[in-house]
């Protein structure tokens, strides 16, 4: 069984990594630090914007494929792993726009990306619970 929606979820995270480690790589080489950062909180936001994805993404994109693997109705599926995606979107843009610091964008990224945790949790939840419970 194929899993599409999952598949394209990981897809357009899978390019927004791409995007964010280019950032830190540029930033390696402007400052030639190969491990850490400098003083400049542009480099340790573009740092943790690519940390932070690679903290939430996976977890997330592993409990939608399982969703959808066990038969959870495909549009449930979709609307949370948009969630997850503009989530991952809106709080790497947040932290790079915003140096750091805080911003809204930032904010509501990860109160999106925790929301969708939570609902793909439930989902899963749900589905076994219809199926052995």
């Amino acid at each position: 069984m194929i899993v599409p929606v999952t598949g394209v979820f990981a897809a357009v995270l899978g390019i927004l990594l791409l995007v964010l480690s280019v950032q830190v790589v540029r930033f390696r080489l402007k400052y030639k630090k190969a491990l850490g950062t400098t003083d400049d909180r542009d480099f340790e936001a573009a740092v943790r914007a690519h940390g932070n994805l690679i903290e939430y993404a996976p977890l997330g994109l592993i409990m939608l494929g399982i969703a959808e693997l066990n038969g959870v109705a495909s549009g449930l599926v979709y609307w949370t792993g948009m969630a997850l995606v503009v989530g991952r979107i809106l709080h790497a843009w947040g932290m790079i726009s915003g140096h750091g610091g805080e911003h809204k964008a930032r904010a509501l990224g990860i109160v999106l990306t925790w929301l969708a945790i939570l609902a793909a949790a439930i989902l899963l939840l749900w589905n076994v619970w219809s199926v052995y419970g």
